[in-house]
């Protein structure tokens, strides 16, 4: 198996937050008043380890800090099921623990991104910038699909789903590399092992599988846009060539930056990570300039 070789090496701490474990995941020097934190948001399934990539390709050392949301990665299971407004109380309560004075600079990606841009308008005042990784947001819904939504979720808590097992490492790296093809041996094989954990002879993937669960409750997309229209800070939306939808987000926020990044598809970041840091990275060091120069 081809191994990737980090370049910035992480630090991973413990952090009890609203009743549940939570993993941190850090890279670069502690954060100060002329280079405060950013935190990094992934995505549905995914884990903290995977803007590895993206880091890598900074240009310099920056304070940065990821969480594992709950029920994925290496942070604990929610005993009650998950509910989406649970993670905007996560985010502020991690903020409430990470800078409680001042507002911090936020990047999502896909689930993260949706999370991120949501709290960014509920709490305009905590979010000093955005850069938002096709969070796109989900497809519109209708009352009409409320009564297959119910019945699915009602046959569902019947039967716990069990985790989804693979006989190694490398079989879930080959699947990986099949369902994205862009990814090189090396990313499927770190992603593989980023997304597994041991599970006897076999392995299994972190995640909580009822987060594959159908909610009870439509997205109702007006909510998440009357939310998005809030936003104050500063906003920087990325999107992979493949995608579409990105530019209702102008009508939306008006003040964005909207940008595409080519040969990419949704996991924009690891299949295109040093044009994606490139802009990254320009996106931060204009905002810190800014705040240098009041």
């Amino acid at each position: 198996m081809t191994a990737y070789q980090m370049l910035r090496l992480p630090r991973r701490e413990m952090l009890r937050l609203r009743e549940l474990n939570i993993q941190l995941t850090r890279w670069g020097p502690a954060p100060s008043a002329a280079d405060p934190a950013v935190l990094l948001l992934h995505g549905w399934m995914d884990t903290a380890d995977t803007f590895q990539f993206m880091i890598d390709a900074f240009e310099r050392d920056r304070p940065l800090v990821a969480l594992d949301w709950r029920g994925f990665g290496r942070s604990d299971w929610a005993r009650e099921g998950y509910w989406f407004p649970d993670y905007f109380a996560d985010l502020e309560a991690l903020l409430d623990v990470l800078s409680p004075a001042a507002p911090m600079r936020l990047i999502g990606h896909s689930m993260g991104g949706n999370i991120a841009s949501v709290y960014a308008g509920l709490r305009p005042e905590r979010v000093r910038s955005l850069v938002n990784l096709e969070g796109l947001g989900l497809p519109a819904t209708t009352p009409e699909d409320s009564p297959m939504r119910l019945r699915s979720w009602l046959d569902q808590i019947k039967s716990p789903p069990p985790p989804k097992h693979y006989e190694s490492v490398l079989q879930l790296a080959s699947v990986i590399q099949f369902r994205y093809p862009r990814f090189s041996a090396a990313t499927a094989a770190f992603m593989a092992a980023a997304w597994s954990e041991p599970a006897g002879n076999r392995v299994k993937l972190r995640g909580d599988p009822r987060h594959r669960w159908s909610s009870p409750l439509r997205y109702q997309r007006e909510d998440a846009v009357a939310c998005w229209r809030q936003i104050r800070a500063p906003m920087l939306m990325l999107v992979g060539e493949d995608s579409a939808g990105g530019d209702f987000w102008r009508t939306v926020v008006p003040h964005i930056d909207l940008e595409c990044i080519l040969d990419a598809g949704h996991t924009l970041h690891i299949e295109q990570p040093l044009e994606v840091a490139r802009r990254v990275e320009r996106f931060l060091d204009a905002q810190q300039d800014q705040d240098a120069g009041r």
